[in-house]
């Protein structure tokens, strides 16, 4: 596929004008970004370009029913320059998950893979080599094609961008526990990476926010007695020496990093229950003080510790650990990820 791969390479790159000292998250673009369409029933004309704007027709499906999925990948750079990825096909099937349920094509892997091969190789530069930073890469797909009837579009666009990036989160994250308002519902769409999804979180998340909370711990749809989310995360609570996480489904995405955590976790002998675990029982927990963390875990962040949370107009604080697990597992998953450790998983790729 790479051979078949239109490249059209900027001008005069704007590398030059960026501080990779300090990078802001996902706001500093890279000089390139690649593209395929479907259309006539077959991805065709990949092209790795310059990062630009699009033009799209004010009837494109796209602004009207909202077919638009991403996922969320990071590129590091070792002591020896090599660039690597972690995990890109679980990237790509998960996009393709998501893609099934929003009847958006699939994307071929080797489309995909070979796609962003090569314009990491095109932006090789733009790769952080700094403590903690990394190229976070966003591959999207959408309707493009024309419309005001309410039904799938006939043309999709694949686009990848990357940023390179600094951390997520600085700072102690505390959190709201949700009362009111659901991420997601049984039968829905909470499982993938729909745009949509994100887009409904904000507002609640808002609320949180006024009231003094960075994020919004998400509760089951039904009761909301149970924990779901943290924020745009996975999330993981150890009560004693226990990690507990609920289980996928219908409403919880089947996180990259949350089955990381949970494998390096096991293999450290740390004992991981995948369960339901209610707010009452995190409740109980936090007065007994046997509520040790509470961390979420996504891409973005990798692990995002809590430092507290609130529930029902009281405020819980978790405290302060020498050795948390939270640093345990996000050292040695970033270990992996950047070449620093072995990798008996086969869960980084050398972009060659």
């Amino acid at each position: 596929m790479s051979s078949k791969i239109e490249i059209k390479r900027i001008d005069k790159s704007k590398i030059d004008s960026v501080d990779f000292n300090n990078l802001p998250f996902g706001s500093v673009f890279s000089d390139h970004m690649f593209t395929c369409t479907f259309k006539d029933g077959k991805w065709q004309n990949p092209i790795i370009e310059p990062f630009a704007p699009i033009s799209l027709s004010p009837a494109a499906k796209i602004f009207h029913y909202g077919q638009s999925i991403f996922e969320g990948m990071k590129a590091y750079k070792d002591a020896e320059g090599n660039t690597l990825l972690f995990r890109p096909l679980d990237n790509c099937k998960r996009l393709n998950k998501s893609a099934e349920r929003l009847v958006i094509p699939q994307i071929p892997e080797d489309v995909f893979m070979d796609g962003l091969k090569e314009l990491l190789k095109v932006d090789e530069a733009w790769i952080p080599t700094n403590e903690g930073s990394s190229l976070y890469i966003r591959p999207f797909m959408f309707a493009s094609g024309n419309g005001f009837h309410a039904s799938p579009a006939n043309e999709y666009k694949l686009i990848i961008a990357t940023a390179p990036s600094g951390a997520y989160f600085a700072g102690k994250v505390k959190v709201l526990i949700e009362e009111k308002y659901a991420r997601a519902a049984n039968g829905g769409v909470g499982f993938a990476k729909a745009g949509g999804n994100y887009a409904a979180q904000f507002y609640p998340t808002q609320l949180a926010i006024e009231k003094g909370y960075n994020q919004v711990i998400w509760t089951d749809d039904n009761t909301h007695e149970f924990i779901e989310e943290a924020g745009a995360m996975n999330i993981f609570i150890r009560i004693n020496d226990t990690l507990i996480t609920s289980p996928t489904s219908d409403r919880i995405l089947d996180g990259i990093t949350r089955k990381s955590i949970i494998q390096i976790a096991e293999d450290m002998n740390i004992d991981v229950e995948v369960r339901k675990i209610s707010v009452s029982e995190v409740i109980a927990a936090a007065q007994a003080g046997n509520l040790k963390e509470m961390f979420g875990a996504g891409t973005a962040a990798v692990i995002s510790p809590i430092a507290g949370f609130g529930y029902q107009g009281s405020d819980y604080d978790l405290p302060e650990l020498e050795t948390p697990f939270a640093g345990i597992l996000k050292k040695a998953i970033t270990d992996i990820q950047t070449n620093k450790a072995k990798d008996p998983y086969g869960w980084r790729v050398v972009v060659k």
